[in-house]
């Protein structure tokens, strides 16, 4: 080998890449070395030939982008896609939803749920992804299992579930999940008391205490509908966000879901905490809890990203389709069809994400040193012909059927829309068997 060559594991070779930061920068003939979990080298395809790579891949047509970062679900719920549509958020989770998981939610149902989701999330291109749910344990040892990238937020209600049977339990477990997987590459744990309606305030301040000795991510649902801040308004005397500042919850390590009803004062409060907001708009369209106020915050400085929710209320974890909800919702809100751009789109799904999750020095962007997850897109077909544009054809055309590759930490996941790690016939034979034991149940209900 020649002294000046250097070495790397895979060798990436696609039309385009789209590495976010820049921001909007679309870089045309030029190459990605993967070495490790590492991103090596990214330089122009020409230069490209003094790297002696194990693997190279010819990616024509196609385009290579940071993994996207789904900010927030509740992976497992995936065996409970369609199972109650059509209902207001309330009504959803208090006479569907919780019953269900009461009913079903165990050390079984959790790892089949988890995997369906990982399974849709690699194939629409997500690499990295946020989940609360029952039994954290078993969702962080199952994404681990199929190298995938998640933030575990384990769990917090006044109220007992299979899992835990009051909070001093929820977070006597949770520490012990977090202490589990403190070495863990791919997994991070935070805390996730559910909402402040169903977290008392003396055990909120116990999580803010406890965070902030940790220095651990809080991730919490937020303002998710006008009538959620009024009732508190009416109880409490003042706005959720602001018992949240009051109890010392709001920092930035602070993760607030969905934000739908936001006042001037809000957003002015969340650019001067540095609070986080992670917009959900797909499920919030589909419940009718309102719209985020996306271009006001942006406007402020305060950090946005992206998420699913669960397939429950979704009902897809499919990020494409949720960066374009995101833009053309921002557009209609605001009247404005400059608002959100494509670009601005795409870093709310990776990039803000990793800073979201206070992961932006690792992952987020196509960087030289930062962690190798990215994916490869295939515009060749009629859905994205003709292509003037690949970073706009990625927010607005693609419908996440297009990646065709995805790399974790440096290993290939996925490859020519093939799961390494995931069998899906066996998969898919486990699930029948949770539709059939749902179905029973529900029609036995009374």
């Amino acid at each position: 080998m020649n002294p000046q060559e250097k070495t790397a594991d895979y060798l990436l070779h696609p039309d385009w890449i789209v590495p976010v930061v820049p921001h909007g920068a679309v870089l045309h003939n030029h190459s990605i070395a993967l070495t490790g979990d590492r991103i090596s080298s990214l330089l122009p395809t020409e230069e490209a030939g003094a790297i002696a790579a194990h693997e190279v891949l010819e990616l024509p047509g196609q385009v290579l982008l940071p993994g996207l970062i789904n900010c927030h679900g509740h992976a497992s719920m995936s065996l409970l896609r369609g199972y109650a549509d059509d209902l207001p958020l309330m009504p959803w989770l208090e006479q569907h939803i919780w019953p269900e998981e009461k009913a079903h939610a165990s050390e079984q149902f959790a790892p089949d749920g988890m995997e369906l989701a990982i399974a849709e999330m690699i194939r629409s291109g997500t690499t990295t992804f946020s989940d609360m749910f029952l039994f954290p344990d078993i969702g962080a040892a199952t994404a681990q299992r199929l190298g995938m990238r998640c933030q575990i937020a384990f769990p917090i209600w006044d109220f007992a579930t299979p899992w835990a049977l009051d909070t001093e339990d929820y977070i006597s477990k949770g520490l012990a999940v977090r202490d589990q997987f403190k070495h863990s590459p791919l997994v991070t744990v935070a805390f996730g008391p559910h909402s402040p309606y169903t977290v008392s305030e003396d055990d909120l301040t116990r999580v803010a205490t406890l965070a902030s000795e940790l220095d651990a991510v809080i991730h919490i649902h937020l303002h998710e509908t006008t009538g959620e801040v009024l009732q508190a308004v009416e109880q409490n005397g003042e706005r959720p966000l602001d018992t949240l500042h009051r109890l010392g919850l709001l920092g930035p390590r602070t993760q607030c879901v969905h934000m739908t009803d936001l006042g001037d004062q809000d957003i002015a409060l969340l650019a001067a905490t540095g609070a986080h907001v992670v917009h959900c708009p797909q499920s919030n369209m589909k419940l009718a809890s309102g719209t985020c106020r996306v271009n006001d915050l942006l406007k402020k400085g305060v950090n946005v990203a992206l998420g699913t929710d669960s397939a429950a209320s979704n009902n897809n974890l499919n990020m494409f389709g949720e960066m374009k909800s995101a833009a053309l919702l921002a557009k209609l809100q605001s009247g404005d069809a400059t608002a959100l751009p494509a670009a601005d789109a795409l870093a709310l799904a990776t990039i803000n994400g990793a800073k979201a999750m206070g992961l932006e020095d690792r992952l987020g962007s196509l960087e030289v040193g930062k962690q190798a997850d990215l994916i490869a897109v295939d515009l060749n077909g009629p859905e994205t012909q003709p292509l003037y544009n690949p970073l706009s054809q990625l927010v607005y055309a693609c419908n996440g059927s297009q990646v065709s590759h995805s790399w974790i930490a440096g290993e290939q996941v996925m490859s020519q829309r093939e799961l390494r790690r995931i069998d899906l016939p066996a998969l898919a034979g486990r699930i029948d068997e949770w539709q059939q034991r749902i179905s029973d149940t529900a029609s036995t209900a009374p």
